[in-house]
């Protein structure tokens, strides 16, 4: 869907869900889970409680996530377990990229044996399968491929070096997608035939993106709306990535929580460079784990950092200050998971 597409059809029509699934029994929160496409807002997926009138009737409006995609990719199914769980603790987030019902696991396995990082232990998938690295027979014939591969786009080059080149690949998503749902939502929110009408915390907002997704949410991150950011194996260091560069870094007004893999993720190096560059104005808290770039989203219920997302979030839009222990108390990390670390400033 093009930006001018989705600008035109968001806000005509009231909220309509026409496709539902529930993902992992709908969560280990207090709050069972589901993930729905909306008819008037096809560009999107939310993942909420279900039976959210009753839930909102009982507990109140709810705080809303908005989230950004690894690779900045049209699609959110490779955060579809940690998005679930986190939903099923109460909170509405709405993901960049369609409703989809492709396999979590058949999708994930293939990228984790690619990229398995040496720090990381036994690899163990929602679904209970077990996952190993390739093997060097494996990474051989890959390797061998990709060479293959690069030979021919380099005599299909060459072939038509007189042809004016074509265009490089264009992203699908955009930074201001996120607060475009933002608005939708909000519109949502006020409009009385809404399924969303009054059940929305829209003072309690958060941002967050994984990977090329962080660099999402620092774009948008000077909206006042915004409460707190999350940058999940993320960083801009000295890139440039969807028109955000560190100058953005400039424009945090909310705690942000970083959530990296450690020396094997890739953004490692670019989260520090965030780190030490956010101004001594801005609560800031990095944890590194030994997960590498792929987290543990594959795990079941998104494993551990679906777990520190929760808290923080929980810490930062529900104000349960009990839940920042884990980001202000080494102690208490070293015993909740020993083997990350954490840093933290401003506080």
């Amino acid at each position: 869907m093009t930006a001018m597409m989705f600008v035109a059809s968001v806000g005509l029509m009231n909220a309509q869900t026409n496709q539902r699934q529930v993902v992992e029994e709908g969560g280990t929160g207090p709050f069972k889970s589901e993930v729905v496409g909306d008819a008037s807002c096809p560009g999107f997926t939310v993942y909420r409680p279900q039976n959210l009138k009753e839930i909102v009737a009982k507990q109140g409006a709810l705080p809303v996530i908005v989230y950004a995609n690894g690779a900045c990719f049209n699609n959110n199914v490779e955060m579809r377990l940690l998005l679930s769980e986190v939903a099923s603790y109460g909170y509405v987030a709405a993901a960049i990229g369609p409703y989809d019902e492709a396999d979590v696991m058949a999708q994930w396995k293939g990228v984790l044996r690619s990229a398995y990082p040496e720090t990381k232990g036994d690899v163990i998938m929602a679904n209970g399968e077990k996952i190993l690295p390739m093997t060097a027979e494996e990474k051989k014939a890959q390797q061998e491929e990709q060479a293959r591969q690069r030979e021919e786009a380099a005599k299909k080059a060459k072939k038509n070096k007189k042809q004016q080149a074509p265009a490089g690949p264009q992203f699908s998503t955009y930074p201001k997608m996120l607060l475009e749902v933002l608005d939708w939502l909000t519109e949502q929110n006020a409009n009385q035939g809404s399924e969303y009408y009054h059940c929305l915390a829209l003072d309690h907002v958060a941002a967050m993106g994984q990977s090329c997704g962080g660099a999402q949410v620092l774009g948008v991150a000077y909206d006042p709306r915004i409460k707190t950011c999350v940058m999940l194996n993320s960083g801009i260091g000295d890139m440039e990535m969807m028109g955000t560069t560190k100058e953005a870094l400039k424009n945090l007004h909310t705690p942000m929580f970083y959530m990296i893999g450690g020396p094997a993720d890739i953004a490692y190096g670019n989260a520090q460079k965030d780190y030490e560059r956010i101004a001594d104005d801005i609560p800031v808290v990095m944890l590194n784990s030994k997960d590498g770039h792929s987290g543990t989203y594959y795990e079941k219920y998104g494993g551990n950092y679906a777990k520190a997302v929760v808290k923080w979030l929980d810490w930062q839009l529900k104000g349960q200050v009990g839940q920042s222990a884990l980001f202000l108390d080494d102690e208490y990390l070293k015993m909740k998971f020993p083997e990350w670390q954490g840093v933290r400033k401003n506080f």
